[in-house]
């Protein structure tokens, strides 16, 4: 699967489970790791848990699997890898205090369709 499809798939089930606040951007030029990290925020510590869970199923029926996912018992800051997308599942004051949009701030914002 080509990248774009994988972000595309992933933005749509991330707004499938109502995860809020999205933030995708293109991280390319200064990372190795990933392609593209997504930020979002979930309502609630179950809502963030919900949101991952969603996300990871309903990639996995479409036969891709994430190559790790942690913090989903906590429910603070759920990450996801996809390898060429890592998605960050937040509250919203896990989000506040790490401002991972401020540090990735030389990354390219794209646009959400």
């Amino acid at each position: 699967m080509r990248p774009k499809q994988l972000q595309k798939m992933i933005v749509d089930a991330l707004k499938d489970a109502k995860a809020q606040d999205m933030t995708v951007l293109d991280v390319r030029k200064i990372s190795d790791f990933t392609d593209t990290m997504i930020i979002v925020s979930g309502t609630s510590t179950r809502h963030v848990q919900s949101v991952a869970d969603k996300l990871v199923r309903t990639l996995r029926a479409h036969g891709v699997r994430a190559t790790g996912v942690e913090g989903e018992k906590v429910g603070e800051w759920v990450l996801v890898d996809f390898g060429e997308v890592v998605v960050h599942v937040m509250r919203p004051q896990t989000r506040d205090f790490y401002n991972l949009e401020k540090l990735w701030s030389d990354a390219k914002p794209v646009a959400i369709k």
